[in-house]
């Protein structure tokens, strides 16, 4: 991840190219002759509050947002009954992959889970480890040089500060919905914007934590345009993991991307990107053996307990709004497509044989193209969730305030797929518990309780509201629609049905 300071709140992708073989036992020789750009899925972010005290709703209010706390997703997902049968990720170890990770992580999981009451992990800053509590670790593939800015005044796409706010992001919202599972934060030395070190490291690492059995579970939040590979092969040369993944019962989650429909080519470092002119996808989210997530703008109450029933939100002084009046006409709609979430069909996969049946009035899957996403979460910034960052030192050279002021630690109200994945990753966690193991690829489950009417409508939110996921206006994008569709797949999870029937399905 980088952030460009002069756009302030806004994650730009960094771009570059370059020539690789990776070799030796037990990683993947990979040969990659055009390195694709690999970017985070977060989309946009906002400083809120400074100090350990989380906002209000009334602070989010003021910077024109709408900020979630862990119990109000839980309420709007339908997670609290779940927890009530003991069905809350323990004894399953979610493995979440990033660059450099952030010096400070064991701080910032200790004052999220202070601030909203979420079980403490053995491994956060302070706590003191108790039999059976659920552990936070980090696991450095090929090192792990502290999280300092990179000097001078060059691209500064060295800047191992900058990840801070992805590692956050995903480490917090995955505890916050499985807060027993285990989290194992995967590091790799490098920031995946340089073609030699990114993707290929990235597989290997999650190739060694698969091989060793250290995951039931990957979320990825990061992704590139398939077209922005060099070659088709290219790609399919860093598949690896994933098919040793689907054999050994670990189920992969990737985000599907903030930029519509509209992808960047990979093109030299200092030169800028250039817009693929038509449709793509991104992968690994595009991969068959991951489970894409898109996402939505979500559109219940920000404030919510976890056991309160699913409502639609009424802003003070605004009323029921959320998306425009064309799409969510006096906000009648709990939930509508994101704009930006990445969607559409492959250029490098057909479609696999779980997506020859979807639900009635779904958008067609073409055989020769793998449809994507498959699923969503929460994504819009506009209606994000609170993340706790305290930026290790000398972060503050990228992260700015409205104001242009440096403001690093405090609590952030965060959008992008990179927030849908990392809650979805808790999601399979507390699946794999009942399962009594990992289940694997979900696709097929997906989709199989999609096909049958009755256990559509129970188990998910279909979300068929919503602008297209044109986010450039020279690039078509897709409108949202009843069953699947290609801005949010088959929906949302309405969890304490979908997990149980999930679990049952995969069988």
């Amino acid at each position: 991840m980088h952030v460009n300071p002069h756009a302030r709140r806004r994650l730009l992708a960094l771009v570059g190219s370059a020539a690789i073989a990776l070799s030796s036992s037990p990683f993947v020789a990979v040969t990659v002759a055009t390195a694709s750009e690999i970017h985070p899925a977060v989309k946009d972010f906002q400083f809120v509050k400074s100090g350990v005290t989380p906002p209000t709703e009334a602070d989010c209010e003021a910077v024109a947002r709408t900020c979630f706390t862990p119990q109000a997703i839980q309420s709007a997902y339908n997670v609290g009954p779940l927890y009530e049968q003991g069905l809350d990720g323990r004894g399953v170890t979610i493995g979440i992959v990033d660059s450099w990770g952030s010096d400070t992580m064991a701080h910032d999981l200790h004052v999220f889970d202070q601030a909203f009451g979420i079980q403490p992990m053995c491994g956060e800053e302070g706590v003191t480890c108790t039999p059976g509590m659920p552990t936070f670790k980090q696991f450095h593939f090929q090192g792990a040089p502290a999280t300092t800015a990179q000097p001078g005044k060059g691209t500064h796409q060295e800047d191992k500060t900058l990840w801070a706010l992805e590692v956050a992001l995903d480490v917090e919202m995955s505890h916050a919905i499985a807060p027993r599972a285990n989290i194992l934060l995967i590091t790799v030395p490098t920031a995946e914007t340089l073609g030699v070190q990114g993707f290929p490291l990235m597989m290997n690492a999650e190739q060694y934590v698969i091989d060793h059995g250290m995951v039931d579970v990957i979320s990825q939040s990061f992704a590139s345009a398939e077209d922005a590979f060099g070659s088709s092969t290219s790609l399919q040369n860093l598949r690896h993991a994933y098919k040793s993944a689907a054999e050994a019962g670990v189920t992969v989650l990737g985000s599907s991307g903030d930029g519509g429909t509209a992808n960047a080519r990979k093109t030299p470092v200092g030169q800028g990107g250039s817009l693929i002119p038509e449709p793509t996808v991104e992968w690994p989210a595009s991969d068959p053996l991951v489970t894409g997530v898109g996402g939505t703008y979500l559109c219940t109450d920000p404030t919510a307990s976890t056991n309160d029933p699913r409502t639609t939100y009424v802003k003070p002084g605004i009323g029921a709004k959320c998306g425009s009046n064309t799409f969510n006409p006096g906000g009648i709609y709990s939930e509508v497509a994101w704009t930006f979430s990445g969607g559409g069909f492959s250029h490098v996969f057909s479609r696999p044989s779980y997506q020859d049946v979807l639900p009635a009035g779904s958008t067609a899957i073409p055989a020769e193209h793998r449809g994507v996403p498959d699923i969503a979460f929460q994504a819009s910034a506009a209606t994000g969730a609170l993340v706790y960052l305290s930026l290790p030192p000398d972060g503050d050279s990228g992260l700015l305030c409205p104001s242009g002021d440096p403001c690093s630690t405090g609590w952030y109200d965060i959008g992008g797929t990179s927030l849908s994945c990392p809650q979805w990753a808790g999601l399979v966690a507390i699946a794999d518990q009942l399962n009594g193991g990992g289940l694997g690829l979900i696709n097929p489950a997906l989709y199989d309780l999609a096909s049958n009417p009755a256990t559509y409508a129970a188990d998910f939110y279909d979300v068929h509201s919503g602008n297209s996921n044109q986010a450039d206006p020279s690039v078509p994008g897709y409108p949202a629609g009843v069953g699947w569709d290609p801005v949010t797949g088959l929906g949302t999870p309405n969890a304490a049905n979908l997990i149980p029937d999930l679990v049952a399905a995969a069988h």
